[in-house]
């Protein structure tokens, strides 16, 4: 007779053993192991189950996890090398649109459901036409890019129109208010928006490399649409600049002796192994601590946030008591405008801009008076006499009494 116990590892403990009763003993054994010892410690399971446990664990250990679709997605917007504003604004079309359908896969749904969603964005949500057209291109994204799922309705669904908006403008009293309720680094990137024309990034992620003092010149690389251009260093903002160079400096002093470079694009650092520790390199903001990159998950120093450039020039506006809303795009408008004024030709303009179409500067003009402000009324002539002395030497008009 053969006894098994199981919580001593299913040793016999009397008894002797035929041919028979050993091959039951080992029936039951794995039997034990199959069962009940699946939810026991992993070594337990291992030592219970011998060398082919061994194997099958090793095997599932082996093999790579499949990537969810966000993932998917994510490695598709970074092969294209788009910004990571544009990456996030895709993903969370993504998930958006997924939790609209009840979290049922893109294969299962077509233009039919894409379709629906934009209905319910601009019935439900009431968003804006470049929402719904930003909700659209991250829709796109998903089925031709990631899912290379190609659905001839897709071409057929309509863009919204965006209506045609004249850009806020500010004038130079404005303009010297508001600069002149910040202060510090805020006050700077505030100037270089106004003085250069450059928008909100573009100024914080000014290296130390893009500035020249002697030809007062910045290039701004990288920029919307992926192209380099130069632009004007003003010269009352000559010294300032360098003030702040110098502060860069320091920090930048302390980051080396711990070891923490500043974020680059790509893969330079892979090619340059030196240039996060370089000087040229840094920016001209930093920010004021340290944080882990968004893609190599490093930690590196980045430059100022734009969050707190947008919330200060906001405060200003408003202490500026302006009766216009104002933001920090808005003083690239106001350059614009300004220059434009001052006699200065549009496609110098357009260069300092940076727009590829000429259309795009155009709408600057619209303060030039070439258009329909240009045109002064003929009864507004000096020649002409007043409305109100009109009406006095009007002759009464006879009535029936």
């Amino acid at each position: 007779m053969v006894h098994v116990c199981r919580c001593q590892g299913e040793r016999t403990t009397a008894g002797h053993v035929s041919a028979g009763g050993e091959a039951v003993v080992q029936a039951r054994r794995a039997q034990a192991v199959r069962g009940k010892m699946v939810a026991s410690r992993p070594g337990d399971v291992k030592a219970a189950s011998g060398a082919a446990a061994d194997a099958g664990s090793n095997r599932m250990q082996g093999e790579a996890p499949r990537p969810t679709l966000l993932h998917r997605a994510r490695e598709v917007a970074r092969l294209r090398h788009l910004s990571l504003s544009t990456e996030e604004s895709y993903l969370l079309t993504i998930r958006r649109f997924l939790r609209f359908h009840g979290s049922r896969h893109p294969r299962a749904m077509g233009a039919e459901e894409i379709r629906a969603y934009l209905r319910h964005l601009a019935i439900d949500r009431n968003v804006a036409a470049s929402t719904q057209n930003a909700a659209l291109a991250g829709l796109l994204f998903l089925y031709r890019d990631v899912l290379r799922i190609s659905l001839p309705q897709l071409g057929e669904i309509e863009r919204a129109r965006r209506p045609a908006r004249l850009p806020t403008v500010l004038s130079r009293a404005e303009v010297q208010a508001v600069l002149g309720r910040l202060d510090g680094e805020h006050w700077l990137v505030a100037s270089l928006l106004y003085g250069a024309g450059l928008r909100l990034m573009e100024g914080l992620r000014l290296r130390v490399k893009d500035i020249d003092f002697q030809r007062c010149e910045l290039t701004v690389r990288d920029t919307k649409g992926g192209q380099d251009r130069v632009t004007m260093l003003p010269v009352t903002l000559a010294e300032p600049m360098r003030r702040q160079i110098r502060r860069a400096r320091l920090l930048h002093e302390e980051d080396r002796t711990r070891g923490i470079g500043v974020s680059l694009p790509f893969a330079l650092d892979r090619k340059y192994p030196n240039a996060p520790t370089d000087w040229p390199w840094c920016y001209v903001f930093p920010a004021r601590a340290v944080a882990r990159d968004p893609r190599a998950g490093d930690l590196k120093r980045h430059h100022l946030l734009e969050d707190s450039v947008q919330r200060a020039v906001k405060r200003a506006v408003r202490e500026a008591r302006l009766s216009v809303p104002a933001s920090c795009h808005t003083l690239r408008h106001s350059f614009a405008t300004h220059l434009l004024e001052d006699g200065y030709d549009i496609r110098t303009v357009q260069e300092l801009l940076g727009h590829k179409n000429l259309k795009t500067t155009m709408v600057y003009t619209h303060v030039l008076r070439r258009g329909p402000s240009a045109v002064r009324s003929p009864l507004d002539s000096p020649s002409f006499a007043r409305a109100d002395e009109i009406r006095e030497a009007a002759p009464a008009v006879p009535t029936d009494e």
